[in-house]
């Protein structure tokens, strides 16, 4: 019973298992995707650590050893806002929503499809306002086919930046270590 509590919750299990992230949820019950998605997050970043670790001295020694490892540690810090927020259950739906997908791809191995997502996380599918500010006749009806719903999250503020770049590394760590069994779905 304790083990379905747990499972329920989204919770790691005693194996080390995550849940697999179901993107139904984002539509019918978004409270039970954060805690997925966290744990998903969080057992991805602690394997890239371990990953990290297992190197041979020799590779960590070298300076392109020494960037993966403060890269991996700049991640785990960056991350740090996301995961705070994923906690607080308090991410905009949108943002759950792009996230939720990046996770569920990045579970299914599928890593093409979870780089899409991440594009329109990070620059939207907005189109872009080239001659939208101009002043002029044209202005009013340019502007109003720019939807709230297609900005880019990556430019609101520096934090998000920070995070959504290393959901990124976390995507490209985690198509290293789990090569999808279909070559077409390498990010490229």
């Amino acid at each position: 019973m304790a083990d379905k509590a747990r499972k329920d919750k989204g919770k790691e299990a005693k194996d080390g298992t995550v849940e697999m992230v179901d993107l139904e949820l984002v539509k019918t019950d978004p409270d039970k995707l954060y805690p997925i998605i966290y744990y998903a997050l969080k057992r991805t970043l602690k394997e890239w650590e371990a990953w990290m670790d297992d190197r041979p001295e020799e590779i960590k020694r070298t300076t392109q050893g020494k960037l993966a490892a403060a890269t991996q540690r700049q991640s785990a810090e960056y991350l740090k806002p996301l995961f705070k927020l994923l906690r607080a259950r308090s991410l905009p739906p949108d943002m759950l929503a792009r996230i939720a997908e990046i996770v569920h791809y990045m579970q299914k191995r599928q890593y093409q499809r979870a780089n899409d997502s991440y594009l329109r996380l990070s620059i939207g599918n907005a189109p872009w306002p080239i001659g939208v500010t101009m002043v002029g006749i044209h202005e009013r009806s340019a502007r109003e086919k720019i939807s709230a719903d297609q900005v880019a999250h990556v430019l609101n503020d520096e934090v998000s930046r920070k995070y959504i770049q290393s959901l990124k590394r976390l995507l490209t760590f985690s198509q290293t270590k789990y090569p999808p069994d279909d070559v077409t779905q390498l990010m490229g």
